[in-house]
């Protein structure tokens, strides 16, 4: 069932409960009101009964010490025709609560009468057949006798009163469900107007339109989660448009794997298939046997530092002090005596914050990158210096550069600037790849500026023990 219809519906019930306890205890109020008043008017009535026989008793000649039973229904018979034209009935009764007089139609009831005493007048209220009387007793002295006098006074428009305003309130009451029913479905379809858009919102995300929106069309607590839906939906679009980045990366990642294999092994398979199949002489061996140890040392080089992005990728470390000055010590052991290329070396005393062995290996792809750039004889340089929150560390060539659009790609695996250029110096497009995950590992990140003709700086800065500790 719609949230809007179950709305309804117990808005309905509530409103049929309220009217229904409202109306009954309305009409019971004022059924007892006038049974109250009725009350007091046949007491009042009792009274003046009361006196009247005892007036009446007064008048009548005294033959005998004690007033007579003829005398008694004398007089009742005379209140009661002088009572002609009301709703009055009356009953008399001697000591022993024998019926002296009655009026026609009275009750034969007598448990009022038994109740009767000196100092107290009782009633009740009785149904005759299909009408209703308030009864009433009374103790009335006449002439040294106790006689008993009882009244009935015909309540019947009273109850009937009761019924019709029971019947009226009862139509009222329907008409007003009724009508507040139909105010109700319309108000309920008001409220839940935002429940219904948000709905139809969360269905065409599940059917793949993350780019949806929910229209917010209140101010309220509803309106404020439609807000937040929005907010919700355009943090989902980012994720679900991060992780199809992620995958097409990951599937044109395993597609540049197979291309970058593909080319040394044809050439091994090739010049393999040709020293085991032919005689060939010694130059043409030298050959063959170089270009499968070239391009063998080329898959070994992109089998390890595959393997190293993929650690880097998964670890945390846990970075110690390290001298600046060791690291470059090490970078001038290494490419200090290469004759190919004029190195020049120069740095500042400091400290940084690493894991010394994936920084070296940071900078010795930068400087091989740097190297491959270069034409022979080419120079590098290689610079360490404090800076504001950290140590700085550039490696400079004069080399082929990078055009301005491709710089951002140069981290991505198995990218290269000029892949003829790399392959022929057992490039694989994965150093700078690496070097992109150790420095995240290290809370920073490559920077390059390259011209292309002119050459590429790159540089990273490793950030002080207090600039990590507060990442």
């Amino acid at each position: 069932m719609k949230f809007s219809y179950k709305l309804l519906l117990w808005t309905i019930l509530i409103m049929a409960v309220a009217f229904g306890v409202s109306g009954y205890l309305f009409v019971n109020f004022v059924f007892e009101t006038a049974m109250e008043r009725e009350t007091n008017q046949a007491l009042d009535e009792s009274n003046i009964l009361q006196f009247a026989f005892e007036t009446a008793a007064l008048n009548v000649p005294t033959k005998y010490d004690l007033l007579q039973n003829a005398a008694v229904r004398e007089i009742g018979s005379q209140l009661e025709r002088g009572s002609q034209g009301s709703r009055r009935l009356l009953r008399i009764s001697d000591e022993a609560r024998e019926v002296l007089y009655a009026s026609e139609g009275f009750a034969q009831d007598s448990t009022l009468l038994q109740r009767i005493g000196e100092d107290n007048r009782v009633y009740q209220t009785i149904p005759v057949g299909d009408r209703y009387y308030i009864q009433t007793g009374i103790l009335v002295n006449a002439l040294d006798r106790k006689l008993y006098l009882e009244t009935m006074r015909d309540v019947t428009e009273v109850f009937q009163e009761r019924t019709l305003g029971f019947s009226v309130y009862r139509r009222v009451t329907l008409a007003m469900l009724v009508s507040c029913s139909v105010i109700m479905f319309f108000i309920s379809s008001w409220l839940t107007k935002p429940i219904r858009i948000l709905t139809r919102a969360t269905r065409r995300m599940a059917d793949g339109d993350y780019g949806y929106r929910a229209r917010q069309v209140s101010g309220d607590e509803l309106g404020s989660l439609t807000v937040h839906f929005n907010r919700m939906a355009d943090a989902l679009e980012e994720n679900i448009e991060k992780l199809q980045e992620e995958v097409r990366a990951r599937e044109d990642f395993i597609a540049a794997f197979a291309h970058e294999l593909k080319t040394p092994l044809t050439a091994i398979i090739g010049y393999a298939d040709m020293l085991r199949s032919r005689r060939l002489d010694e130059e043409k061996q030298f050959m063959s046997a170089s270009y499968i140890y070239t391009e063998g040392k080329r898959l070994e080089a992109m089998s390890l530092r595959l393997l190293d992005i993929i650690v880097t990728g998964r670890e945390s470390l846990s970075l110690q002090p390290v001298s600046a000055a060791s690291l470059m010590e090490y970078l001038k052991g290494i490419y200090g005596g290469k004759g190919d290329y004029q190195f020049f070396f120069s740095y500042e005393e400091g400290t940084v914050y690493a894991e010394s062995n994936l920084i070296k290996s940071v900078l010795m792809n930068l400087a091989d990158n740097a190297c491959k750039a270069s034409e022979n004889g080419g120079r590098v340089e290689i610079y360490g210096k404090r800076v504001e929150g950290g140590y700085a560390f550039q490696v400079t060539d004069y080399g082929i550069g990078i055009p301005k659009e491709e710089i951002k790609k140069v981290t991505e695996p198995f990218y290269m600037v000029d892949k003829s250029r790399s392959r022929k110096k057992n490039g694989a497009g994965l150093g700078l790849a690496l070097c992109a995950e150790i420095l995240r590992l290290h809370n920073s990140q490559l920077q390059l500026e390259s011209q292309p003709g002119e050459g590429t700086s790159v540089w990273f800065v490793l950030p002080d023990r207090e600039e990590v500790q507060g990442r």
